[in-house]
């Protein structure tokens, strides 16, 4: 099971993803034919904040999981282009680079699951 940073990591991938969506239809909006800028002004700030939470959750996950730099470049770098959170996140997972690493035999013992 993976632990909670690796879930808020998979969810901010996703939300963030989803606020591009929104953002994007904000803009489509404010510079097509309505005119109206409530759009961006309610998803830019929400889009703003997740874009910065997906980052820090990029860092504590790349920390925990002892990415490499060019790894956590990648992960930090797909915050920027549309959607591409949710096609990192998947490549990660398919990668097994968000998958809990098995505990030490050591740590078996001493939790009693080892023996």
């Amino acid at each position: 099971m993976r632990d909670g940073w690796i879930r808020a990591f998979v969810v901010a991938a996703i939300a963030e993803a989803c606020s591009w969506a929104a953002l994007l239809a904000g803009m489509a909006v404010k510079y097509g034919p309505p005119r109206d800028e409530i759009g961006v002004q309610v998803f830019g700030p929400i889009h703003g904040a997740l874009f910065v939470a997906y980052g820090l959750l990029v860092l504590v996950v790349a920390r925990r999981r002892r990415w490499s730099p060019a790894r956590t470049g990648l992960a930090l770098a797909s915050a920027v282009p549309p959607f591409a959170t949710v096609l990192f996140e998947r490549w990660a997972r398919r990668r097994g680079l968000l998958d809990t690493p098995a505990a030490a035999p050591a740590e078996r013992t001493l939790t009693g699951v080892g023996g």
